[in-house]
């Protein structure tokens, strides 16, 4: 018989994706060109958040989005619609590809799909890289590649 108290209990894995990550850029790059295009401008805004529990959440925002009115039209909701992308889940990670199950979405497609993403850490840098899919905004084949970085614990204050 082992005595547990003598064996030595493994530290789970580091999860290097922990923590909370603000955008700096997302590009989109097109299968049939190789165009890159800033889908969310220059200046997109952004989280990503990686949970110890396993739930994840993103939010993606155009640069450029205009306040809309006190009661929006159709019109301004469809351009804030268009201006955005947003899901949360739970996630597991393989290596360097980190899969996102995704319980709800900003675009009802994807509820329920598993979005693959590669990713690397370079620092407090984070890319991470879609496959080639076809873009939910305006339907061309292309890969987005995104840009993190590491968001550091806010202080007592």
């Amino acid at each position: 018989m082992t005595n547990v108290s003598s064996m030595q209990k493994q530290p789970p894995p580091a999860n290097p994706l922990l923590g909370t990550w603000k955008l700096q850029s997302f590009r989109m790059v097109y299968a049939d060109s190789g165009e890159e295009v800033e889908s969310f401008g220059a200046h997109p805004g952004g989280y990503l958040s990686y949970g110890s529990d396993g739930r994840m959440q993103a939010i993606v925002v155009r640069d450029d989005r205009k306040p809309p009115g006190a009661v929006p039209t159709d019109a301004e909701k469809i351009e804030l619609f268009n201006g955005m992308a947003a899901y949360a889940g739970t996630y597991t990670i393989d290596g360097d590809t980190v899969r996102h199950h995704v319980d709800i979405s900003w675009i009802e497609a994807w509820t329920g799909t598993t979005q693959v993403r590669r990713f690397r850490i370079e620092g407090n840098v984070l890319y991470i890289q879609s496959p080639a899919a076809r873009d939910p905004l305006d339907g061309r084949l292309g890969s987005a590649v995104l840009v993190w970085t590491k968001v550091l614990p806010a202080g007592p204050g």
